[in-house]
């Protein structure tokens, strides 16, 4: 028997309809030669501290670093999660043979070996690697199934990322919230530590403080208006506001002569296709939305099939996915009028969109050609974005003349630009749009105005020509740099603290950067619950919690982007098999301990108030608060809980098994909404009583399964 072993249901579901297993047993599927199995993500975790020695269940400066002599691995506490291993772990042992079908990438590859590690696996693994969930992308890959060990440098870099995240969040947190938290009161203040999470709020504390600290300054700028073109003066700004007022009136009386004007053609490539970070920056800026939702409504559009994998760090395609582009489009009937005229000719093959080289695991994010029609809302919006952007790559370039002319007045030179499009290529795709929708980066005031006055056609002049003019004195005052909002945090997590726009830029950081595509929205996330960072409309600010723990922490390891991303590159490396995971992390066991000796050498008498519930919880980039703690656990306080709403109905019953549905009532059972994408779970009315109120139904469940949440992906 050969089992596949799929990251989700409706995954299973899918892969099991292709390979014909059409019977369905409790937790799996079965048919044709082939088992087709899931997890729920993470079954799996690193284990906690006091699960290898109880001396690191109480909190103490004296424990640290905790650094066990070899890590590893425990099932979620989960009754569901269990129960679904138990299915896995039978079958793995009756297998001949195992298909690894986790996601298709580094740490879908960790959840699967994990639990294949647990379950004691014998037998040989394959691992189907694909770039879509259509049935043909199905197909193929399972004509081409890999041996497992083509991946394992992928694995090593994911639990290297695992066991690093741990080192440093676990001593890291238990550190500064032991040496500089502060205690007694109903609040548990807990420091949380991160490798990625820290650097990442040091740039949100950075900016803000350049922002409090910026001294603005008044400066004087010189224009005129000649024959209905306004020219900037070249002599740039002047500090104050006498001395402009003594150009102005020396000028005034004068003519202005033209005295050069140069003109050219210029092009304008199409916008490069989507990886995550720009799609995410993209619709911050077009909609407003958060990281974090964007990356739900891509991985929904993942899983229903009408675009490719989501979690990639390139904006390119590889050259095998060039024949098959001719038939994407074709597919996309909705945007016949703008496909049809490249579908017309040759299709372009440019090397901005197809490079092999810049392309590793996944290409860039692409429509699939299957049908949107099952979208709805937001769904629709970001496929749209996609779609367009997708269409566009292969439109030709937009060509334009610019022209540039100068002129003098007195001995004072002035300059004015003007742009025209003689063929807009591209820019057919987005003609209908208004100036201000994602095809088009989201300018600053400056280059708002700059580019208005480019974009003007300028009269025909005569070099020579002269006349009267009308001259200007504009006030102006210096701004300070503008707060992150998500999309330019973003940015600036991708560039190791540098905010770029340009693309080529863009590729050259990426590789320094500090998180994951897949991880930077998880982690802004855990910000805002831990109030280091809020949101003011569109605008990152940090708390004065964040900016106390920035303040305190002395270590540049731990809040240098630029550092962290020296070792967000040492991971990238290890996937590539050119660097030893066991140095990687010798070097940061040894960074932990000194880090603990400079801390505890410390004599400031520095506390910070976190503000935070001792309910905090999490694992994939930070240490976990003494929740089970002993007693003497100097900063073990009493829960501050929220009243939550009363459960009036059914649909407010989140499902215990697979947590994404909600419970259903059957003829002699309850149900999960789920059950059609694979949720087995069923609550005899024997045992769960027909007639129970959706309040005590509720509280028996929670009381039976004691549900704990799996780490976010």
């Amino acid at each position: 028997m050969i089992l596949c072993i799929t990251e989700k249901p409706s995954v299973a579901r899918d892969i099991a309809a292709i390979l014909q297993a059409r019977d369905r047993r409790d937790g799996y599927f079965e048919g044709g030669g082939y088992c087709v199995t899931w997890t729920f993500g993470h079954l799996c975790c690193l284990k906690e501290p006091d699960d290898y020695t109880p001396l690191w269940k109480r909190w103490s400066l004296g424990s640290l670093p905790m650094i066990p002599p070899k890590f590893g691995i425990k099932l979620i506490d989960d009754e569901g999660y269990r129960r679904q291993f138990g299915v896995i772990e039978q079958l793995i042992a009756q297998a001949d043979e195992v298909v690894n079908c986790g996601d298709a990438g580094q740490e879908g590859e960790l959840i699967q070996r994990w639990v294949m590690q647990k379950a004691n696996i014998k037998c040989p693994v394959k691992r189907l690697w694909i770039s879509s969930l259509t049935d043909e992308s199905i197909r193929d890959g399972f004509k081409t199934l890999r041996p497992s060990s083509d991946f394992d440098n992928l694995y090593y870099a994911g639990l290297s990322r695992a066991i690093g995240d741990w080192i440093l969040g676990m001593n890291g947190t238990r550190l500064y919230s032991l040496k500089y938290g502060q205690t007694g009161g109903a609040r548990n203040n807990v420091l949380s530590i991160g490798r990625v999470q820290t650097p990442t709020l040091a740039l949100v504390v950075q900016r803000q403080l350049e922002i409090q600290n910026f001294k603005p300054e008044d400066y004087w700028e010189i224009k005129l208006r000649y024959r209905e073109a306004t020219f900037n003066a070249l002599s740039g700004r002047f500090k104050s506001e006498a001395e402009a007022t003594a150009v102005m009136e020396k000028i005034t009386p004068l003519p202005f002569t033209i005295t050069d004007i140069t003109k050219k053609t210029g092009r304008e490539a199409p916008p490069r296709l989507f990886d995550l970070t720009s799609l995410q920056v993209e619709c911050n800026k077009a909609w407003g939305w958060t990281a974090d939702e964007s990356l739900k409504l891509i991985q929904s559009l993942y899983e229903k099939k009408v675009t490719t994998y989501p979690r990639v760090d390139t904006t390119y395609l590889s050259d095998d996915i060039y024949p098959k582009i001719p038939d994407i489009l074709r597919k996309m009937t909705p945007y016949a009028p703008i496909t049809a005229p490249i579908l017309a000719g040759k299709l372009p093959k440019s090397k901005k969109v197809f490079d092999n080289t810049k392309v590793t695991d996944h290409h860039a994010i692409i429509p699939t050609g299957q049908s949107p029609s099952a979208l709805v809302g937001n769904e629709r919006k970001m496929y749209h974005l996609i779609a367009r952007r997708f269409i566009a790559a292969f439109y030709p370039d937009c060509i334009f003349e610019a022209t540039t002319a100068t002129g003098v007045t007195g001995d004072i030179q002035f300059r004015a630009n003007g742009k025209v499009i003689t063929t807009p290529g591209w820019r057919d795709v987005y003609k209908n749009d208004r100036p201000e929708t994602p095809a088009n980066a989201e300018p600053s005031d400056k280059e708002n105005a700059d580019k208005e006055n480019e974009d003007k056609v300028l009269p025909h002049f005569t070099i020579g020509e002269s006349g009267p003019h009308t001259p200007s004195l504009l006030k102006k005052t210096t701004q300070p740099p503008k707060y992150y909002t998500e999309g330019t945090l973003l940015r600036a997590m991708e560039g190791a603290g540098k905010t770029v726009d340009d693309e080529n830029l863009r590729e050259a950081l990426k590789e320094n950067g500090i998180g994951r595509p897949s991880t930077r929205a998880a982690i802004i996330e855990t910000l805002f619950k831990r109030r280091y960072i809020q949101r003011q409309r569109k605008s990152i600010t940090a708390t004065q919690a964040g900016i106390d723990l920035i303040d305190t922490i002395n270590e540049e390891m731990l809040k240098s982007a630029k550092l962290t991303g020296v070792w967000e590159n040492k991971l990238r490396r290890i996937e590539r098999g050119e660097f030893s995971p066991a140095e990687f992390l010798t070097e940061l066991k040894e960074q932990m301990r000194e880090i603990v000796l400079n801390v505890l050498s410390d004599n400031s008498m520095r506390r910070i108030d976190a503000g935070q519930e001792s309910t905090i919880s999490g694992h994939s980039d930070n240490g976990r608060p003494p929740a089970d703690a002993d007693k003497t656990s100097p900063t073990k306080e009493k829960t501050t809980r929220k009243r939550q709403p009363p459960v009036k109905s059914l649909e407010q019953i989140q499902c215990p098994l697979c947590g994404n549905g909600h419970l259903l009532k059957g003829h002699t059972a309850y149900g999960c909404s789920e059950f059609r994408n694979g949720c087995t779970l069923r609550l005899p009315f024997d045992s769960y009583g027909e007639d129970l109120t959706p309040a005590k139904l509720n509280a028996l469940i929670k009381k039976t399964f004691k549900k704990s949440k799996s780490p976010a992906k």
